[in-house]
């Protein structure tokens, strides 16, 4: 897939989830992201009240993580957190499978736990007329590439929008390969997010050209600086 100077800001989720994000870090987040019209913005479940607030007249939507980023809690508690996000004003919520379940083989708990949320903004989506994304973080760095066909495929199964490779606070981000092979194993049924270390048009661009068609990083301005 080719992609445009004037295509890339719909591709790009305008990211800060640092934990020491500042209310003025949000702020100029939400404006840089207004200004080039990238697809939306991912902060920290905390923030999401005031990106809601910040971007009520935009068209940017607001994203945010589930279960982030180790995804070692309980569903349980990945479900409550969905509800109060989208209660807050998330449009798109990007959960972490549970890993350690996944390499376990445990893939019946694993499609479960991704269910559970995708029931809760599919439960939205129906009550307001509005569509709630769920996409599912693999963090590829930790797998191998049979276990990142397998997580894909659970993805699925269990009805989420897109597959996305990292949280970008694993020990690696979105690679070439890593995209491509998640493309392959889900076709045109659903969307690909990479996200971890994208910091220059280059790479934004190799990653849609390897089949991505959503971008997380934290540099979309000097990705949008450096494209042609």
């Amino acid at each position: 897939m080719k992609v445009t100077k004037a295509e890339m800001p719909g591709l790009i989720d305008h990211t800060n989830l640092k934990a020491h994000a500042t209310s003025g870090d949000i702020e100029k987040l939400c404006s840089e992201a207004k200004k080039y019209g990238f697809h939306a913005v991912c902060v920290n479940p905390c923030r999401v009240p005031a990106a809601r607030k910040l971007l009520e007249k935009s068209s940017v939507r607001v994203c945010t993580v589930i279960g982030f980023p180790l995804g070692a809690i309980t569903t349980e508690i990945k479900v409550r957190e969905a509800m109060e996000a989208i209660t807050n004003g998330a449009d798109e919520l990007d959960m972490v499978i549970n890993i350690g379940w996944l390499k376990d083989k445990r893939y019946d708990a694993v499609k479960g736990d991704i269910s559970a949320v995708v029931d809760v903004a599919r439960d939205e989506a129906l009550k307001t007329g509005q569509k709630k994304t769920v996409k599912v973080i693999i963090e590829a760095c930790y797998l191998d590439d049979s276990e990142k066909i397998q997580a894909c495929r659970l993805a699925a199964q269990a009805g989420a929008h897109f597959v996305k490779t990292s949280t970008g606070t694993g020990s690696g981000g979105a690679t070439v390969h890593d995209v491509e092979l998640m493309r392959r194993t889900v076709g045109d049924t659903m969307g690909v997010k990479a996200s971890g270390g994208i910091r220059t048009a280059a790479a934004a661009v190799s990653m849609v050209e390897a089949g991505a068609n959503r971008l997380g990083t934290s540099s979309g301005v000097e990705i949008m600086e450096g494209i042609s």
